[in-house]
């Protein structure tokens, strides 16, 4: 996936994009530390403004499930 002007990344695990805006939720692939930070980089990505905000696969097992469900929340019309 390559990200287009305007898009921010938000990653988990190992892969890390190259990105002027971009954070990751957890480089270890720790979905412990992933949940405690989903909000606050949420919060930092959305405030650099960007079009959209692409989001790494997170598994959906323990609280990969909880992050999903809140990352679908997020995305959804309003």
């Amino acid at each position: 996936m390559r990200l287009e002007d305007g898009e921010a990344w938000l990653g988990f695990g190992a892969e890390q994009r190259k990105h002027p805006v971009s954070l990751n939720l957890s480089p270890a692939g720790d979905l412990r530390e992933a949940a405690a930070n989903l909000f606050g980089h949420m919060r930092r990505l959305d405030e650099m403004g960007p079009a959209i905000i692409a989001v790494a696969r997170i598994p959906e097992h323990g609280l990969g499930e909880a992050i999903n469900d809140r990352l679908r929340r997020a995305a959804a019309p309003r």
